[in-house]
């Protein structure tokens, strides 16, 4: 790329996803929007990345849904990324969701303030009693394959595959956004039954030591990360879910303020991507 060359862009979405709750083309057709004043774009499914990425300075993943769906599509991408060097924004080094589940049970063994998740039976003991327990593919995501079941069911599903967590009665569920290690904005679902009907949220100190602990531990120097928490019955922050492959951004909650402050700290981000 020229000194005087703009930068270009391959932009992975996928527009016609049915995510409950959210539009995922009406937030990347507004943020491209944006971007372009900046950046060239090229907008392409998930499935067409790995034959498109050619001839680009990145590849910006954003709403492309769960991989699960198209999971061998998905590795031959990340594998040619690699292999030929290609920028991928966020990086393909994120330890969290990009790496699938096993993080929740590192994190739950190293101490930190998560919902406590195990995945063998012999670990079961470790769990906090409950009246219902989570048990999710270590794979899955979007809610796919969860369900709820109760103590005496769990020793037959622990065989390594699944995550089990209790059952936590929260107040509410919580999300920290961020560009890099800046927070940007948090919102938060007051009603625990509607994930997505989300309002500003304005966070304590406490809660961006919180949400700071996750992205320090992650540790992308460039790319967007979602710190998603629920607030546990003693008050307490406990971390559901550190989304750092494909975050929905809620966008269309924040005022026009807020979303020039997000389009402008992204907009640098890439930029001291593109130059690292």
């Amino acid at each position: 790329m020229s000194a005087a060359a703009r930068p270009r862009l391959l932009y992975v979405t996928d527009l016609a996803y049915p995510a409950r709750g959210r539009r995922y083309c009406d937030e990347d057709i507004a943020l491209t929007a944006r971007l372009r004043a900046e950046f060239d774009l090229a907008l392409c499914h998930p499935l067409d990345a790995a034959r498109l990425m050619e001839g680009f300075d990145a590849v910006v993943v954003r709403n492309s849904g769960p991989v699960l769906a198209y999971a061998d599509a998905y590795r031959a991408f990340r594998e040619r990324a690699l292999s030929s060097g290609t920028r991928v924004y966020n990086p393909l080094t994120g330890k969290a969701d990009m790496a699938g589940k096993q993080y929740l049970l590192d994190l739950t063994d190293a101490g930190y303030p998560v919902i406590p998740t195990v995945d063998r039976a012999e670990d079961l003991h470790r769990l906090p009693a409950a009246d219902r327990y989570a048990v999710k593919p270590k794979l899955g995501a979007d809610s796919i394959g969860l369900e709820f079941v109760t103590a005496d069911r769990l020793a037959p599903l622990a065989d390594g595959t699944v995550l089990i967590q209790p059952r936590v009665e929260f107040s509410y569920e919580v999300s920290f956004y961020y560009v890099d290690h800046d927070f940007q904005y948090a919102l938060y679902a007051p009603d625990p039954d509607r994930r997505w009907q989300l309002r500003p949220y304005e966070p304590t100190v406490g809660d961006l030591e919180f949400a700071g602990r996750f992205i320090e531990w992650n540790d992308l120097g460039h790319g967007i990360q979602r710190v998603d928490a629920c607030r546990a019955p003693g008050g307490e922050l406990l971390l559901v879910e550190l989304e750092d492959l494909n975050p929905y951004l809620s966008l269309d909650v924040l005022d026009d303020a807020g979303r020039d402050a997000f389009v402008a700290a992204t907009c640098r981000s890439l930029h001291g991507f593109l130059a690292a």
